[in-house]
């Protein structure tokens, strides 16, 4: 963490908040793009309910002494969902593990409101959503050793060659995982994209901190519509868990 001039710990910035040096906004290599911001009635309406309860602003992330703890309004073991989509996943984990606290991560804001009603829906209390970059995230709030779990389902394949550097699961970030998780933290992933599977065992399983491999489809996963349509496309669903040793 870098200092003001007055030497009060300041956050880096947040992709799509970064400069250059003449003013400019810096293009970013991210595994994510951002997608449109209108809600339907139904988004419009979860999120007028829940919003304030359960979202945390994403400028709220900027401030040196933010304190994740603060916003469930309790202490407890953190689970992180990286691109949680419409919260189908979110809402059945969440309301069976009322015991940790839940952050989905998800930039696409209208999937976020969808999240809200499921979760209302589930009778969940324990989940709170925020839309910043993940890997910013885990690099400069979350403290070593300080995830229970990681959750990755589905993340973008960017399936064309000239894209795949966009990829999430990198030597680099599961570097930055690794370092996240706490001793016996899981780290589990799908992905209906084959070459993308591969690419993710051959980085995890390089990874000295990681133990793990392909298993058994996880039973607790709901299967989601964006599962339904993978299947229905013939793809084989691939999943993966590793543990923190």
């Amino acid at each position: 963490m870098s200092h003001s001039p007055s030497g009060e710990p300041v956050r880096p910035a947040r992709p799509h908040h970064k400069l250059t040096e003449d003013g400019r906004r810096m293009r970013e290599v991210l595994s994510y793009s951002r997608r449109g911001s209108r809600f339907t009635p139904r988004q419009a309406e979860a999120w007028e309910a829940h919003h304030e309860a359960w979202v945390i602003p994403d400028e709220a992330v900027d401030a040196p002494d933010f304190d994740l703890s603060t916003w469930f309004g309790r202490e407890a073991p953190l689970v992180i969902e990286i691109g949680s989509g419409v919260g189908e996943a979110t809402a059945a984990l969440a309301a069976t593990r009322p015991e940790v606290n839940v952050l989905a991560l998800e930039v696409w804001v209208p999937g976020v409101a969808d999240s809200l009603w499921r979760c209302a829906e589930a009778g969940t209390e324990n989940v709170r959503f925020c839309s910043v970059d993940a890997v910013w995230f885990l690099r400069n709030v979350v403290a070593p050793a300080g995830l229970a779990e990681l959750w990755t389902f589905f993340p973008d394949p960017w399936h064309k060659k000239k894209h795949n550097k966009r990829r999430l699961v990198t030597p680099e970030f599961a570097s930055l995982v690794a370092e996240r998780l706490a001793p016996g933290g899981v780290w589990r992933l799908a992905t209906d994209w084959a070459e993308y599977a591969e690419q993710m065992l051959e980085v995890l399983d390089a990874a000295p901190e990681l133990t793990g491999g392909q298993v058994e489809r996880w039973d607790e996963r709901p299967v989601t519509k964006f599962e339904r349509k993978g299947l229905s496309k013939d793809r084989q669903i691939t999943d993966l868990r590793y543990v923190r040793s």
